[in-house]
């Protein structure tokens, strides 16, 4: 058997082995998670906002879009007045 061919198979065989394994160990953040929730529980919170959570979210998002857009807007008549200034 190829050294590739070798090294694909223990390499699948390694994966199929830690797939199967019983216990598995959970990631850095999850014991961070678990360490920093054991002293200080985080308060519940429900599985979707309430409605007057949603319309102040809403409402900030379009006035975000708005203020780029203007942003935006006023980039350009900036640019074509500097340009219309430098033909003439």
């Amino acid at each position: 058997m190829p050294e590739r061919e070798q090294d694909d198979h223990e390499r699948e065989f390694d994966l199929r082995w830690a797939d199967n394994a019983e216990h598995k160990e959970p990631s850095a953040r999850a014991r961070m998670l678990a360490a920093r929730w054991k002293e200080n529980p985080p308060e519940p919170q429900p599985f979707r906002a309430g409605p007057e959570h949603v319309g102040s979210r809403r409402r900030s998002s379009w006035v975000s879009t708005t203020l780029v857009l203007g942003c935006v807007a006023a980039l350009i008549v900036l640019l074509g007045y500097i340009n219309f200034r430098a033909a003439h």
